[in-house]
């Protein structure tokens, strides 16, 4: 079971999005507002910073954004989890599948160590046996070598493999790698993950563990 992290698991846009207002507050200049933020979480937060610059009016948003980077991850690495929290049913669906032995990994295009602080400071990292962030890859997902590599870390089976998501690079990723995907509808996404086509569209997380078991059965047919 590979699973995207932001707005899959968690919902972490408010410590994001304060870490990019962190990066423009010291020049006085237009914070980013949540709404604006959300739907583009899955782009990355140098996406992000770059984007809160185009919108405070700033000549060079990628330059700009480029030079307070440092500035961006310093905050963000301080406050990971201030007000990130898990959805509502994630730990429980994560125990379920763990005590089935189901092996889980974490695909997610946010950095390794960042990840990492993040689950263990929510008190999730011990469900994964790897996390495999952008850091770590060749290619980040949508390309389907972040999720191959993600499953090949825990010594998965790529035709027992299910991808849980929220966005265009979890689908993306699941369907060229020719896994099923399953899409929650309350993540970051510009398109609505039922216009994703997902396999199944999950409305929470409590029937995470059933949609699995239907997915593996109908593979094995």
């Amino acid at each position: 079971m590979a699973f995207d992290l932001d707005g899959t698991l968690v919902e972490s846009a408010p410590d994001l999005v304060a870490a990019v207002n962190a990066a423009l507050a010291p020049d006085g200049l237009r914070p980013l507002e949540y709404e604006e933020a959300r739907p583009y979480i899955s782009r990355g937060a140098r996406w992000l910073l770059e984007h809160a610059l185009t919108l405070a009016g700033v000549a060079d948003p990628a330059g700009e954004a480029a030079a307070r980077f440092g500035r961006f991850l310093a905050h963000y690495g301080a406050h990971v989890a201030d007000e990130s929290r898990p959805h509502p049913g994630a730990i429980d669906a994560l125990a379920r599948l763990q005590a089935a032995g189901a092996r889980l990994v974490v695909c997610t295009n946010k950095p390794t160590g960042l990840s990492r602080e993040l689950l263990a400071r929510l008190g999730m990292d011990s469900f994964f046996a790897a996390v495999v962030g952008i850091d770590a890859v060749r290619a980040a997902k949508p390309d389907p070598a972040h999720l191959i590599e993600a499953v090949g870390a825990v010594g998965g089976d790529l035709a027992r493999t299910i991808m849980v998501g929220d966005a265009e690079p979890d689908a993306g990723a699941a369907r060229a790698a020719g896994v099923p995907l399953i899409l929650v509808d309350f993540g970051y996404t510009e398109i609505p993950a039922a216009e994703l086509a997902p396999d199944v569209l999950l409305h929470h997380f409590d029937a995470l563990v059933p949609a699995c078991l239907a997915l593996l059965e109908g593979a094995s047919r």
